[in-house]
């Protein structure tokens, strides 16, 4: 491991970026006639998904030309997500109007495939819905090391989360990076060791690396690109960059249980690339109190993969 240790510090110290490095209107200059799309997942979001597409607009688009599209892919929301993202300027599809004749799987994985086949960018950038005080930085941290840097292909972001009360947590990812993804990250993927937050929603990229990967659905989808990615491009293509602070929704122990099993799921379909079969089923017990019962129940996770959307159009 000595090795592997002085590979991943030695990335670290060379490839991790902070947001307040990069000057939002130093960077216009930078795209070079590069076209930029933020693409934003949402389901449910209509809390924060209006405010995040005012910020991108009014700030990165009316005051200077950083980003040239916002798009919103609308996944089964029940509430006005869609409604006040397209009044706040997004072009909003819903899931299942993109590439029909595939039907449409659960979850944010398959929306996150689904942006790459109407996005008309040269760079994408991937944006969770349910970030409170949303700033501009957060597109401006995570595009300014493509724009600067032309052997990169991917960056991802991490931050300090905090809890509604209490000081920010400092350091590490999630509680599903630190029980679940670090661990077989260090097993299988040793060369990842050195990104803060693997599982971040927040990335960004050129479309021409992540359309000829595979997408695995709902959240084994970061880790996912992040394993082929560095398989086709090599870890020097790979970056990241500290942005700051975070606020967002903080899932319960159901919800996490699932991320967990899809996140173990994601693995599965990638160390063992050979295997012809590209959907992995994971079934847990979990326990929930009705009243003054406790109640066991089991629950099945399915995880599956997508084609490389290069392939489909």
């Amino acid at each position: 491991m000595p090795d592997l240790h002085r590979e991943a510090s030695a990335w670290f110290d060379s490839h991790t970026y902070r947001f307040d490095q990069l000057d939002p209107a130093a960077l216009v200059a930078a795209k070079r006639g590069q076209q930029v799309s933020v693409l934003i997942p949402a389901k449910d979001e209509s809390a924060t998904v209006g405010a995040i597409v005012t910020t991108l607009r009014t700030e990165l688009m009316d005051k200077i030309p950083l980003v040239d599209e916002i798009i919103v892919i609308d996944s089964h929301s029940t509430d006005d997500t869609a409604h006040l993202a397209r009044d706040a300027g997004a072009k909003v599809f819903h899931v299942d109007e993109i590439v029909p004749h595939l039907g449409t799987r659960p979850g944010k994985g398959e929306a996150m495939w689904k942006a790459l086949a109407v996005m008309n960018g040269d760079i994408g950038i991937y944006l969770d819905a349910d970030v409170q005080d949303f700033t501009a930085d957060f597109v401006s941290g995570l595009l300014g090391p493509l724009l600067l840097e032309d052997e990169l292909v991917f960056v991802k972001a991490f931050y300090d989360r905090p809890w509604a009360s209490g000081p920010p947590r400092s350091s590490g990812g999630g509680r599903v990076t630190e029980l679940v993804a670090r661990p077989l990250i260090l097993d299988h993927t040793p060369l990842l060791a050195g990104f803060v937050q693997p599982l971040a929603g927040e990335c960004s990229f050129r479309v021409d690396a992540l359309r000829a990967v595979p997408f695995v659905s709902d959240y084994g989808v970061d880790i996912g690109l992040m394993i082929d990615v560095l398989r086709d491009h090599g870890l020097d293509a790979m970056a990241q960059v500290d942005l700051g602070l975070r606020r967002h929704r903080h899932q319960d122990l159901a919800a996490l249980s699932a991320m967990t099993r899809h996140v173990q799921a994601a693995f599965e379909l990638r160390v063992d690339p050979s295997g012809r079969e590209r959907t992995v089923e994971r079934t847990a017990v979990v326990f929930r109190r009705d009243g003054e019962q406790m109640c066991l129940s089991q629950e099945t996770t399915t995880t599956v993969e997508r084609p490389p959307m290069r392939d489909v159009l």
